[in-house]
């Protein structure tokens, strides 16, 4: 286990259930997305994210996923990034599983 963290620094994450509403293809990118999440009071945000080796198009379109809302935007590929999706990875990176809450979930949620 890397970097123990106090909780003080845990609570500082704003981890909220989003639904993908868009995705698109980014010019130049071969592992990137750009995809258009709804994240329910927080309005629609656009992420990127580097899982297009592992899930088609049609298999993210309206997938619930949980993402760190309070992460400071970066660009990518000329992009501004307002978020980052949280996945599950093996050591090699082969296996990528996004953090779904669950059908039942509603955009904006907090997971805590």
């Amino acid at each position: 286990m890397e970097g123990i963290i106090d909780f003080s620094d845990f609570a500082k994450l704003d981890l909220r259930v989003a639904e993908i509403k868009k995705v698109d293809d980014i010019e130049g990118a071969d592992k990137l997305y750009k995809l258009v999440i709804n994240v329910g009071e927080l309005g629609e945000r656009v992420i990127c994210a580097g899982i297009k080796e592992h899930y088609s198009k049609d298999e993210l379109m309206g997938m619930k996923i949980v993402i760190v809302a309070n992460l400071a935007p970066r660009k990518l590929k000329g992009i501004e990034s307002q978020g980052m999706l949280l996945a599950a990875v093996n050591d090699n990176h082969s296996r990528v599983l996004l953090v779904s809450p669950g059908k039942e979930a509603e955009p904006g949620m907090k997971v805590s």
